[in-house]
C-alpha cells in the first residue's frame, strides 16, 4: 500500500509504515533517520513532519539533496533486535526503490542511537557516517538511572518488556540488551547534545561513548547546544555528512 503526499511517499513493510522524502535535486546520497521514544510514522504523517523543529532539520537535509527515509520501527523499540532487523530490511527496500549510492548516512535521536550503533557493527560497508542527537547509548546505565524514579522506572520496564518480547518479571535476568562495550565500529560519529537534556543524561551516554572511542583511538566529535538552539543544526548535520562523501 502506497500513498503520495507532495515529495513524500508512504508505504507499509512488515506491518510498519515508512516514509521517504525525495529532494527536487537529488545528490545521490541517502539518510536513514531512526527516531526517539516519541517517534512515529503512519499512512500520511510522522513526527518529523508534524514537529516544527524536527521538520526544519529534515527540510534542510532534503534541500541539500539528500533522500531521507525512516520507519515507524515498532514504535518504542529501545534498540531491540527486531528494530535492527527491520532497519536493515528497510535499507535494502530503499536501495531497490531509489537511485542512491549504496553507502548511506544515519541520523538517530535519543534511543534511536541504540539501533544505529548496532547497525554500524553489522552494516560497516553500507554506512558512511552517523549523526546522533541527544543519544541514549548505554541502556544498562539508563535502566539503573531510572530505578530511583518509581513512576518512570515502571513505564520503562513495560516498554522494554514489550520491545524485547519478554515478561516484566524476567527483565532482571535478561542478558540481550545492547551494551556500550559492543559499540566498537570506527565509522565517523558526531553528537549534537543539548546542555540541559533531562531525558538522557550526557554523563551516562555521550561522555561514556566518547571515552570508549578515545580509548580505542577512534575520533569522535561532540558539540553542545543550549536547549533553544536544539533544532537549528540541520545545516551543520549536512556539513558533517558531506565530509564523508569523497569516496563513492
Amino acid at each position: 500500500m502506497r500513498r503520495m503526499n507532495g515529495n513524500k511517499r508512504f508505504f507499509q513493510m512488515g506491518g510498519q509504515w515508512n516514509a521517504v522524502h525525495v529532494p527536487e535535486k537529488p545528490n545521490g546520497f541517502g539518510v536513514l533517520i531512526i527516531g526517539d521514544t516519541n517517534h512515529f510514522v503512519d499512512e500520511q504523517n510522522s513526527l518529523w513532519i508534524q514537529h516544527i523543529g524536527r521538520n526544519r532539520i529534515i527540510e534542510e537535509i532534503v534541500r541539500a539533496g539528500y533522500t531521507v527515509f525512516y520507519s515507524n520501527l515498532f514504535g518504542i523499540h529501545w534498540g531491540s533486535e527486531k528494530s535492527v532487523l527491520q532497519a536493515r530490511q528497510f535499507y535494502h527496500i530503499i536501495q531497490k526503490q531509489e537511485i542512491l549510492n549504496d553507502k548511506i548516512h544515519i541520523l538517530a535521536e535519543g534511543m534511536g542511537a541504540l539501533t544505529a550503533l548496532q547497525l554500524a557493527e553489522i552494516m560497516k560497508e553500507q554506512i558512511r557516517s552517523i549523526a546522533l542527537i541527544n543519544p541514549c547509548i548505554d541502556l544498562q546505565a539508563q535502566i539503573e538511572h531510572e530505578k530511583d524514579r518509581k513512576f518512570f522506572f515502571k513505564k520503562l520496564k513495560r516498554e522494554l518488556a514489550m520491545a524485547y518480547g519478554i515478561s516484566v518479571d524476567s527483565l532482571d535476568t535478561f542478558r540481550n540488551f545492547p551494551a556500550l562495550r559492543q559499540f566498537q565500529s570506527p565509522l565517523p560519529v558526531k553528537i549534537w547534545q543539548t546542555t540541559t537534556n533531562n531525558t538522557f543524561d550526557p554523563n551516562l551516554h555521550c561522555k561514556r561513548y566518547e571515552e570508549l572511542r578515545q580509548r580505542n583511538n577512534i575520533p569522535i566529535s561532540v558539540t553542545y547546544h543550549l536547549m533553544e538552539k536544539r533544532y537549528s543544526y540541520g545545516n551543520s548535520i549536512c556539513q558533517f555528512f558531506k565530509k564523508y562523501e569523497q569516496h563513492l
